[in-house]
């Protein structure tokens, strides 16, 4: 019943919104992404959060490090499209000006202004996203805490695209498969052209056990993972220790991304 429903909403999204270009074929569903109950060794919280110690990132003689990119995108098959207007991105760098651009003066510590930083899916506590995608192909894990997407269930209106004030959505404006540059990984889907995707907090590699693939490739321990629920984790020690801001916090949305600058 639930496969013929989501089959049902899919291709009558598809035909309400006029997408003629995403084949029906193309809207029914597959097998999904593992669940956290898939496997007893799965890591579990109430509110997965991300703590970005930039300070790590800047301190290092290799500021132009991006192991934690390459191996996000690698993992996930992210396309490389080579341009800007179509470009898919899941963990990128954006200037210090504009990620916390209501926060920077010219007051600020000398040239951070002009000091990378890393963004991604804030994975918001209330996501203006989830409210307004009609298929609920966007919705937010109740378990977990963790801004998912089901991307058979995308029919590629981008409504979450307008509705997130971060960026953080991408959409596939051609087939992605030949833009992967790297290996195929095939335990992770390859996406399809009119679809949106975006930062998972790697929620299938939780499901094993495993930490994001960011987390693990940071070379610098720049990135620090956990339940901000749990004050034994290790993100609230390190907001406890340390002084962090979050993207637009007076949007109400509530970050679980925290930056120690």
């Amino acid at each position: 019943m639930e496969s013929n429903r989501r089959s049902f909403l899919k291709i009558g999204g598809i035909c309400a919104l006029g997408l003629g270009a995403l084949p029906v074929t193309k809207a029914l569903a597959r097998k999904a992404l593992p669940q956290v109950s898939d496997f007893p060794e799965a890591l579990k919280a109430n509110q997965w959060a991300m703590v970005v110690d930039m300070k790590k990132c800047w301190e290092q003689a290799d500021r132009d490090c991006k192991d934690c990119i390459l191996a996000c995108h690698q993992y996930h098959n992210v396309p490389d499209i080579g341009t800007i207007k179509e470009e898919i991105k899941w963990l990128w760098q954006e200037s210090y000006h504009d990620t916390f651009h209501d926060q920077a003066t010219k007051f600020n510590i000398a040239n951070i202004e002009h000091n990378p930083i890393m963004v991604l899916c804030n994975h918001c506590t209330s996501p203006p996203c989830v409210r307004v995608c009609p298929t609920k192909a966007t919705f937010k894990d109740k378990k977990s805490g963790i801004v998912k997407m089901d991307y058979h269930r995308c029919i590629g209106c981008r409504f979450c695209m307008a509705g997130c004030p971060y960026g953080a959505r991408s959409f596939n404006f051609r087939d992605p498969i030949p833009y992967i540059k790297t290996e195929l990984n095939m335990a992770y889907p390859a996406r399809e052209r009119g679809v949106v995707e975006k930062c998972s907090f790697c929620t299938e590699r939780l499901a094993r056990g495993l930490f994001p693939a960011c987390v693990e490739a940071c070379r610098h321990g720049a990135l620090t993972f956990g339940d901000i629920t749990d004050a034994d984790s290790p993100v609230r020690k390190l907001l406890a220790e340390n002084y962090s801001i979050k993207r637009r916090p007076e949007l109400g949305t509530g970050p679980n991304v925290y930056y120690i600058i």
